[in-house]
């Protein structure tokens, strides 16, 4: 699956159980760990020189809109996916209400 967003294009790369995309040479990427009927996002990375670029929000959006179409719940133990999440209203359905306790807490 790759998704092209504002010129950037953004790929599951399934074998590396990533969302990756890369700019200039550089791999920006969501890594996660997919079980039946959950992903679980784990860490997210952006090379310094490609940070406040909006790379970390283009790979979330796409990668929590594969987990709608897909039907998985997310757990979210990324701290910028959790993040994310408690700013973007509209994927906090995705996540189990236990863990959305722990997204929205301060």
């Amino acid at each position: 699956m790759d998704l092209n967003l504002g010129g950037v294009t953004v790929t599951n790369s399934e074998e590396a159980q990533c969302f990756e995309t890369s700019v200039d040479g550089l791999r920006a990427f969501i890594a996660y760990r997919r079980f039946p009927g959950r992903i679980v996002f784990a860490h997210t990375e952006v090379p310094p020189p490609l940070e406040g670029k909006g790379l970390a929000s283009k790979l979330a959006h796409t990668a929590l809109d594969f987990a709608r179409v897909s039907h998985l719940r997310v757990v979210p133990l990324c701290p910028y996916v959790s993040s994310f999440i408690g700013k973007h209203s509209e994927y906090r359905d995705l996540v189990s209400p236990g863990d959305l306790q722990r997204v929205l807490s301060p």
